[in-house]
């Protein structure tokens, strides 16, 4: 079913637990990220957004989504991740989604708010609450290559505090000290900067990059603030490393069907043990 409105983020952050929002590129990643919603029980983002478009092509992916979360019996939002496009973010409301996150973070900070408003108004008129960011992460999306865990823009709590009363937006991907993508040293993040911005803004918080994290880093961003946590690089990762093992078994036969059975069930395992480490204290179906 459907998952809308942001109760289900307030209601993360009162328990100290987070939604995971997992980046789904294709048939296998969106059935897996729904079965794995469907074997906990839990609230689950599937972010179906302006990076998998360029793979599988905006209309086919959003209709992916939107139909496996509208016919599924667990509570799946489907989320519009990292879009600088208007018309992108338009064209996705109007499809359905629940939520949208418009990423204005590249460009100065006037700027960023004009959009970030522009992208609120739309997301009003459809019923779908709207993500934004502000900072900057190092790392990239799509490719994990030993991204350099270094800040680069990290989030002022003073500036935060007026993006947000600027723009209504509902709610805010910070940088502190996150990273897109795995990293040869642990990634440490700056708690004390984002238990001041959890301080100065009324709405939730958001975590990109949280693929490898350290536990302990991931569950000290939870007690302040960070109700929404993005995983990617996880899940691409266990994708293909169950291709390639059943690739040699599969290959003489042509079965490209365990081929994708196997990459869809690494996701599904993947994504479970994510949900695992964002409930903390609770049971999930993979413990």
């Amino acid at each position: 079913m459907l998952l809308h409105g942001t109760d289900v983020l307030k209601d993360a952050a009162a328990a100290g637990h987070a939604v995971p929002g997992f980046v789904a590129y294709n048939l296998e990643t969106v059935q897996g990220v729904t079965a794995a919603a469907e074997a906990c029980g839990r609230p689950v983002l599937i972010q179906a957004g302006s990076s998998p478009f360029k793979h599988a092509g905006r209309e086919a992916l959003m209709r992916l989504a939107l139909d496996a979360a509208a016919h599924s019996t667990a509570r799946l939002g489907v989320h519009l991740d990292h879009s600088r496009d208007l018309d992108e973010i338009t064209a996705c409301l109007e499809a359905g989604y629940t939520s949208v996150m418009v990423d204005g973070s590249h460009l100065p900070f006037t700027e960023n708010i004009a959009l970030t408003k522009e992208a609120v108004r739309r997301a009003r008129d459809h019923g779908a609450w709207v993500e934004a960011e502000l900072g900057a992460l190092p790392g990239d999306e799509d490719v994990s290559t030993d991204a350099v865990a270094q800040a680069t823009a990290m989030t002022d709590p003073d500036q935060a505090a007026e993006f947000v009363a600027a723009t209504g937006v509902d709610a805010l991907a910070v940088a502190v000290g996150n990273v897109h993508g795995f990293t040869k040293s642990p990634v440490r993040l700056d708690l004390a900067r984002l238990a001041a911005i959890h301080q100065a803004v009324p709405v939730p918080l958001v975590l990109h990059g949280a693929s490898g994290l350290p536990v302990e880093e991931l569950h000290g961003a939870l007690t302040r603030g960070v109700a929404k946590v993005n995983v990617n690089a996880e899940l691409r990762r266990a994708y293909l490393e169950a291709v390639r093992s059943t690739l040699p078994a599969a290959l003489p036969g042509s079965d490209a069907v365990s081929l994708w059975a196997s990459g869809r069930d690494a996701v599904r395992d993947a994504a479970l043990e994510v949900i695992g480490r964002l409930t903390p204290g609770a049971e999930t179906a993979n413990a």
